[in-house]
């Protein structure tokens, strides 16, 4: 064994003072706690107090049981350096050490701990996660009896309660479709036979009447070509009554009575499905990639540099445009870019707080210059609008405007084009609620249009949450 060095005064402290785990050990000489109490290992090794001795460098003798200390028989290892028990432990290096080591050797100025404490930190450590692991335990196994278990069972209520409730909905929506259908047929059947009826009816009355014209014409002929010039002379007042009797015959006039109504196929119901089912069906379309055609934006308007926003000017900030003939110069009026001619077509209006406006479609056709009639949105045939004006909004056609009922005044509205049904739609895109809609046979591509009069409007490029 190595000699000890003389200069090293080691004095170990009270093995039961708490108050320090690590320290730090350089130089010569240094006081160190050495804190041995560990309550713990009498409830994790049972094991006997076997009394343990061993000397410090200073050569007193220190007495310690295994419980106590956490070191357990046959555990004890020397130093290969200093020949003295390896009771310390060195934090800085992770490893077992002298205390020659710490005061004087490799491990001079590190943080080091004496043994005891060490294993006492690390099985309290192991407790604790012991008993942390153990509760989390408990709780997994009472989640999975119970928890789980409920949602087991609720989850089979929950779900036979959601088949019954779409059960139960399509089942009154078919029930509603079928008798909606049922009536619509019974509708367009009575048509039909009004239609066949007068057709019938006509058919009839002109078959006489040709029949009649030919004859009277036949006869005229004959006299024409056959009474000899004394007799024809004084002929005059047979022929007049056959003249007569053939002017009678009058002419034929196509009525819409000889139409079907296209009213008797219009069903609230059936068009606000039919919309739902476009807009938010497997297929729905998506928003039209739609902008303002700033060659037709009136001088009572500006146009946003994005080519989305129109907004009404007030007199001051109007400015004369350059002449262009696609633009309107007297109404407030302005076209989108994009031809519908064929497809479905949707896009979504921010009206915001306007309190004056229109939106709709119309021919390309439509005038643009002028205050009359003919270049102003619904007072024309060529174009068909959604208007508000004065709180109040309606459906303008042809000059002929339709009262709507809208309840909630929507901030943003929809329309839907759809071509292969000749269709256009006004929707309330919060709810999908149609607002309006008609149907007509258009003859001519259609233009998305616009009319402004209080504040702004917007192209809205996706919908908004």
């Amino acid at each position: 064994m190595s000699s000890k060095p003389n200069s090293c005064d080691f004095t170990p402290v009270s093995f039961w003072d708490n108050s320090s785990t690590d320290v730090e050990l350089n130089g010569s000489s240094r006081d160190f706690n050495m804190d041995l109490q560990q309550p713990i290992f009498s409830a994790l090794n049972p094991l006997q107090n076997q009394t343990l001795s061993h000397k410090d460098v200073s050569g007193i003798s220190v007495t310690t049981s295994d419980s106590e200390s956490g070191i357990f028989p046959g555990e004890s290892e020397l130093c290969v350096v200093h020949d003295s028990d390896l009771d310390w432990f060195c934090s800085s290096e992770q490893k077992r050490i002298c205390s020659h080591c710490a005061i004087v050797g490799s491990c001079q100025g590190h943080t080091v701990t004496p043994l005891a404490n060490r294993v006492t930190a690390i099985r309290n450590q192991l407790v604790d996660v012991c008993e942390k692991m153990q509760l989390q335990a408990q709780r997994i196994e009472r989640f999975i009896n119970q928890t789980l278990t409920d949602k087991e069972r609720s989850l089979q209520v929950e779900a036979n309660r959601a088949r019954e409730q779409v059960v139960a909905q399509v089942s009154v929506a078919r029930e509603a479709m079928e008798e909606e259908e049922q009536k619509l047929l019974e509708a367009i059947q009575r048509e039909e036979e009004r239609v066949d009826q007068c057709l019938l009816t006509q058919r009839a009355h002109w078959g006489q009447a040709l029949a009649l014209l030919t004859q009277t014409r036949t006869r005229l002929v004959q006299t024409l070509t056959s009474t000899p010039d004394m007799q024809l002379a004084t002929s005059g007042q047979e022929i007049d009554e056959r003249i007569e009797e053939a002017d009678g015959v009058g002419e034929p006039r196509d009525t819409d009575q000889l139409k079907l109504n296209a009213s008797c196929s219009n069903s609230k119901l059936m068009r606000g499905l039919w919309a739902s089912a476009i807009l938010l069906g497997p297929n729905a379309c998506g928003l039209a990639k739609l902008t303002i055609d700033d060659r037709t934006v009136s001088s009572l308007l500006s146009v946003s540099e994005d080519l989305c926003t129109l907004t009404f000017l007030p007199k001051r900030s109007r400015q004369s445009p350059p002449y262009n003939p696609a633009r309107f110069d007297c109404w407030p009026n302005a076209l989108g870019t994009l031809a519908i001619s064929s497809g479905t077509h949707n896009w979504l209006m921010d009206v915001g707080e306007s309190g004056a406006f229109k939106l709709g479609v119309c021919y390309a056709s439509i005038g643009r210059k002028g205050s009359g009639n003919d270049s102003r949105l619904g007072y024309n045939a060529q174009s068909w609008v959604l208007s508000k004006y004065d709180g109040d909004f309606s459906f303008c056609h042809a000059g002929k405007n339709t009262p709507l009922r809208v309840v909630l005044k929507p901030k943003r509205i929809g329309l839907l084009v759809d071509w292969p049904s000749q269709t256009l739609v006004f929707y309330h895109p919060d709810s999908n609620a149609v607002l309006h809609s008609v149907s007509h046979a258009f003859s001519a591509p259609l233009l998305p249009a616009f009319a402004v009069a209080d504040r702004s409007v917007t192209i809205l490029q996706k919908p908004q949450s």
